[in-house]
């Protein structure tokens, strides 16, 4: 019996899919995987018995996932299953940044015991004219999942679609419209574009990449979009533009002080995977990942391990080992194992950055005395006997 804990609400849609052999536990101290959304885990000492989580969704701010790989904890996200919500929430945000749809809104609560409110809408509704987004240049930086999805969709409205990705995966670079015109050079976009939305992950690399010095380059006309994470944005220096004139507009989905009620913001409660078909999505693919690991050890959409899989197990016996990423380790397993008089009939071993993981299939079910010998190498984090 596998036991999970939710941190936070997940669909039932997601949950469902559990079987017979899956318990909820209200305790974390209990649980062997664990789901969660926005909670925050960074001062959360995770039981260790817990050797799986998955964040129902693209971001892992919320997850300390260099201290959970210590611990052989694999962390899952789930790329892409939101990404039809914050397409669609980034296109809203050009419409309404391009035309005031907000301050149109707000005029007419405001008038609304006006008995002449439709004539006088007509003397009033050039307050609130606009531009059209079709036939103009739009910056995609970062091409994954939601990125791609921007692009191609922005061509069918009209606009001329440039993207930026130096790391575009192989999967992205086919799902991409041929009308997208590949950028090698991001100031380019900030040069050319009259709307830029970024959607790349939060690294050292990429926090405030959009700063003053690239707000210097844009027109003052532009239109920046942020449906990724605040931290991309120097707000503060975005800010200044907007309020100098330098900039048109900024559309953020993350409300702060700096940005809420400033000039030229239009900032939204974090909507952009807040749908029903989201958090369905979320759920599945999260509640899918976590099932995979316990019951075949197989690593699907990790953040802190590489992927590893090796499909359903047929063999007499699998056993996962997550270690250090150093020579010499995988000759010291199959000495253990060899020496036990198990016969290895298949095996895979992938590394990313310090770490590494390892699944073998044997022909017989590794005893408690090879996963000791195994635990007890040096460099080995965690040690599972899945079959």
């Amino acid at each position: 019996m596998y036991r999970y804990h939710c941190l936070n609400p997940i669909a039932s849609v997601g949950l469902d899919l559990f079987s017979d052999k899956y318990q909820k536990t209200e305790e974390l101290a209990d649980a062997d995987a664990v789901l969660v959304r926005s909670a925050a885990m960074h001062e959360i000492d995770l039981p260790k018995q817990v050797v799986a989580v998955a964040r129902a969704g693209a971001g892992v701010n919320n997850i300390p996932l260099e201290k959970y790989a210590q611990e052989g904890v694999v962390v899952f996200n789930t790329p892409g299953a939101n990404a039809n919500g914050v397409k669609e929430l980034v296109i809203a945000g050009m419409l309404y940044a391009s035309r005031d749809i907000v301050g149109g809104i707000d005029w007419c609560l405001d008038n609304q015991n006006d008995e002449n409110i439709a004539k006088t809408a007509e003397k009033q509704k050039k307050n609130f004219a606009g531009t059209e987004i079709s036939g103009k240049k739009l910056g995609v930086i970062g091409l994954g999942a939601i990125g791609v999805l921007v692009a191609n969709a922005a061509t069918h409205l009209g606009m001329e679609v440039y993207g930026y990705d130096p790391y575009i995966s192989v999967n992205a670079a086919w799902s991409l419209s041929r009308s997208v015109k590949h950028i090698s050079n991001v100031q380019d976009i900030y040069r050319e574009c009259d709307y830029i939305t970024i959607h790349v992950p939060l690294l050292d690399s990429t926090k405030k990449m959009i700063d003053a010095e690239a707000i210097s380059l844009m027109k003052p006309t532009a239109i920046v979009l942020n449906f990724a994470r605040d931290l991309l944005v120097d707000e503060e220096a975005m800010v200044d533009a907007l309020a100098a004139g330098r900039v048109k507009r900024y559309v953020s989905d993350f409300p702060n002080p700096t940005t809420v009620g400033a000039k030229g913001c239009i900032v939204t409660p974090h909507l952009g995977a807040s749908t029903a078909e989201s958090e369905d999505n979320c759920a599945l693919m999260a509640v899918r990942e976590i099932r995979d690991y316990l019951e075949n050890g197989n690593i699907v959409n990790s953040v802190n391990y590489p992927d590893c899989s090796m499909a359903a197990c047929m063999t007499a016996g699998r056993i996962g080992i997550q270690h250090k990423n150093a020579k010499g380790m995988l000759s010291r397993f199959t000495t253990i194992l060899g020496d036990a008089g198990i016969n290895i009939d298949g095996m895979a071993n992938k590394s990313k950055g310090d770490y590494a993981y390892a699944l073998f299939d044997l022909d017989a079910p590794a005893t408690d005395e090879v996963l000791e010998a195994l635990r007890n190498t040096d460099g080995v984090l965690r040690v599972r006997r899945i079959k």
